[in-house]
């Protein structure tokens, strides 16, 4: 079924159902995140340390210092990628797109090996900064090399090339680095929120907060996108500026995240889908903000199940969002027929 973009998001329509439906599993994801593990800590228990100071030192630490800033880290990334997701599927009209597939998770990541394995003297407040830059560059080589191809597809397909090239080089130069570097980077390449505390939490929420009402500034011209090329300049839209705007915008909040745990890939492919597919409907106006909704609780679910599923051993969480994910997208591109968006 074709949805169309310019449907009415209201028109009786309710949206309580799918919002209580987040909600609740990001409740209960956070929940078994802070409860569960060595110290294990009662549901009963919870509400007295987390709001009036109570239970033993140790459990206050560990919840207080160690998961709670874990679960705000996740859901802030996952939030910021979804609404990445949802801005580049609906900018270029194409439900396959998102940023690990159009080169910017790629560039950013080998942006900051670059930093980690020639041990360049840059503050931890500007690696931001340079995985943009990072994922700029990989975009850009993106959008140059499909500048001749035709269809969305053809720049996916591209994108996937450009980042497998990226990876190499990344690889490349993780081999000329020294034990010590291929160790710290390991984890954080692979995608990861563990170790993380309340000052990553504090370096990515001023990114998050700056850019939210921009992305919802794009709303009107993505809904416009989503109508095709003609129809969109015939509506006033300014389609190349519109869309360089709103890659760079997507760069910005992808190399935010990857600054900040590692590249964490298909959260933004699946978040704005499983928007669209519970609504049947492509109104950015309401598939952005579900859809930054729907991000912070895939990952914070899925960094749950990294942790606790093999407890003691954790994987990171970038391996299972890739593993599910992976498997989604090629379901998605088998499925798929044509351009557009189909529920």
């Amino acid at each position: 079924m074709k949805i169309e973009a310019g449907r009415n998001a209201i028109g009786g329509r309710s949206f309580l159902p799918p919002i209580l439906l987040l909600v609740g599993f990001l409740f209960i994801a956070a929940g078994l995140q802070v409860v569960a593990g060595s110290p294990a800590v009662s549901w009963r228990e919870l509400p007295g340390i987390v709001f009036w100071d109570e239970g033993g030192e140790l459990q206050r630490t560990v919840v207080m210092e160690i998961r709670m800033p874990r679960v705000a880290l996740g859901f802030l990334v996952g939030a910021m990628l979804g609404a990445a997701g949802t801005l580049m599927q609906g900018a270029m009209n194409n439900a396959l797109a998102g940023p690990e597939l159009l080169g910017v998770s790629a560039g950013a990541s080998l942006a900051l090996a670059v930093i980690t394995v020639l041990h360049l003297p840059v503050s931890v407040q500007l690696h931001p900064l340079f995985a943009l830059w990072g994922g700029l560059v990989g975009g850009c080589c993106v959008v140059l090399a499909a500048r001749g191809s035709r269809g969305a597809l053809g720049m996916l397909l591209i994108g996937m090339s450009v980042s497998a090239i990226m990876n190499g080089l990344l690889v490349l130069l993780i081999s000329l680095g020294t034990s010590n570097d291929v160790n710290m980077l390991y984890l954080y390449l692979l995608g990861s929120l563990a170790n993380r505390n309340w000052d990553h939490v504090l370096r990515i929420m001023p990114w998050f907060l700056a850019t939210l009402p921009v992305c919802l500034f794009f709303t009107r011209t993505i809904n416009l996108l989503q109508l095709g090329d003609d129809t969109a300049a015939g509506l006033g839209v300014k389609v190349g500026r519109s869309r360089v705007a709103i890659f760079a915008l997507c760069a910005i909040l992808v190399a935010v995240t990857v600054s900040q745990s590692g590249p964490i890939g298909y959260i933004a492919l699946l978040a704005p889908h499983i928007i669209r597919t519970l609504l049947r409907m492509a109104d950015a106006r309401i598939v952005l903000p579900l859809a930054m909704l729907c991000g912070g609780v895939l990952l914070v679910t899925a960094d749950m199940a990294a942790r606790l599923l093999l407890y003691p051993i954790e994987i990171p969480v970038g391996i299972w969002t890739t593993l599910l994910g992976g498997s989604c997208f090629l379901f998605l591109l088998l499925r798929r027929q044509g351009g557009g968006f189909h529920g």
